[in-house]
């Protein structure tokens, strides 16, 4: 089963594939080391056969589910929360 992921969304490398395909109208193999584990991209689009097109520091990549995890960041939000109290 694969998760799902809003567009637009960050996500962090949780595992590295043994090659990274990229996320060109004519894709290509790449090694493993233009991503880092641990490295957060935004998720572009969702692609075919459960991928997702992410764009990283140096390119965007097509990575499985299974190598990616979504940023909670609910300290953003809370921050959010704050700013508008204090705007009040």
């Amino acid at each position: 089963m694969s998760k799902e992921f809003a567009i637009g969304s960050k996500v962090r490398v949780v595992a590295l594939p043994p090659y990274v395909k990229t996320a060109d109208p004519m894709p290509m193999l790449r090694p493993p080391d233009v991503i880092n584990l641990g490295e957060e991209g935004i998720v572009l689009d969702r692609r075919p056969g459960g991928y997702w097109g992410i764009r990283f520091t140096r390119g965007a990549f097509l990575l499985d589910s299974q190598y990616i995890e979504s940023t909670d960041t609910p300290s953003e939000s809370d921050q959010g929360d704050n700013n508008s109290n204090q705007e009040l």
